[in-house]
């Protein structure tokens, strides 16, 4: 095998997957609406000479929030600048962030749902006057200073926009919320990306894995690259609807997308917890996950697909999750299963 072809096989991911990300709105497959109105912003900025207005990315995790901010930036001929909200621990660390900003950079913090209240406070003038008041000494020796910052592009990326404050929320003039993908839309995605990697593939195997995908971009791409490591090993390299199948059975990924956690937590509610309700907390502790990672991956799947519901007293089994284990609904939660 030739040497370039086994550097780029032993890639790591996080390095294959930013080969694998569109670099233009052109190139960027799904979201119709939000890519048509980012489109209009950046172009009406162009003309105008303007730095874009602050933009709110909203939507569960690996649908393209990153991506759309690298394209954002991209298309105004910007820099891009990323962190992420758990890593800024202090003000300075945000002032350092802010001040180091040249004209019409673009910001990109990820997670900003996890900023500390104190450093969104730093925020508010920087986003609306683009000044920044630091606190120099301490005691009676205090003083504040203002400094003038560039304008810049703050672009937030949360999977809860819900625990943003309401002062930040106001302060972006953009704000769009991405939705899961649909099959056929994630089915050009697997097949750009086999492209990409060099992949031969069907179309029908294409499909097979999209509409395994949970209608997120990001499993879709991770699936493509263990299908095809399965079809180099197993098979003759090719993708079929076979290959992808025993593939993803032996990834533990049935027809539905669901995987093994997912059922975890089905069961957890049913046998565990009588069908539910039951809090999220206690139902981390039952399958051995974060409750934050129940919250923002496997809960919103699987109440799209009909499987659990979210009520004030917690989480219920749907009848579609009984059927799904085969497991037989008890008389007395019959209501509770409509």
């Amino acid at each position: 095998m030739p040497e370039p072809q086994v550097a780029s096989l032993n890639k790591p991911d996080a390095a294959l997957e930013m080969t694998l990300r569109p670099s233009l709105f052109s190139d960027f497959t799904g979201q119709a609406r939000v890519k048509e109105r980012l489109e209009i912003a950046v172009t009406a900025a162009s003309r105008r000479g303007e730095a874009l207005d602050h933009i709110l990315l909203n939507g569960p995790p690996g649908l393209g929030k990153t991506t759309i901010a690298n394209i954002l930036a991209k298309a105004m001929n910007a820099n891009l600048k990323a962190t992420s909200g758990p890593t800024i621990e202090k003000a300075s660390d945000l002032a350092g962030l802010l001040t180091n900003l040249e004209e019409g950079d673009v910001l990109f913090i990820d997670e900003i749902h996890r900023l500390q209240k104190t450093i969104e406070e730093y925020l508010y003038p920087a986003m609306e006057d683009f000044k920044l008041d630091i606190i120099i000494d301490q005691g009676p020796n205090a003083r504040s200073v203002r400094l003038n910052l560039p304008r810049f592009t703050l672009i937030g990326a949360t999977t809860r926009s819900g625990l943003l404050s309401a002062p930040l929320l106001t302060r972006f003039g953009i704000r769009e919320r991405l939705d899961y993908y649909s099959a056929p839309d994630l089915q050009k995605i697997v097949l750009r990306s086999a492209q990409l990697l060099g992949v031969q593939i069907e179309a029908d195997g294409a499909r097979e894995i999209a509409r395994r995908s949970r209608g997120t971009p990001r499993i879709t791409n991770n699936l493509l690259r263990r299908v095809r490591d399965y079809a180099e090993v197993r098979g003759d390299g090719k993708i079929t609807v076979p290959v992808a199948d025993r593939a993803l059975a032996m990834l533990e990924i049935d027809e539905n997308g669901l995987d093994e956690m997912d059922k975890r937590i089905l069961e957890a509610i049913i046998v565990k917890f009588g069908g539910g309700p039951v809090g999220v907390n206690s139902l981390a502790v039952a399958v051995g996950e974060e409750p934050d990672t129940i919250e923002e991956v496997y809960e919103p799947y699987l109440i799209m697909e009909g499987f659990m519901n979210r009520t004030p007293q917690g989480r219920v089994a749907t009848e579609l999750s009984y059927r799904k284990l085969n497991l037989p609904p008890p008389g007395g939660n019959q209501s509770r299963l409509l």
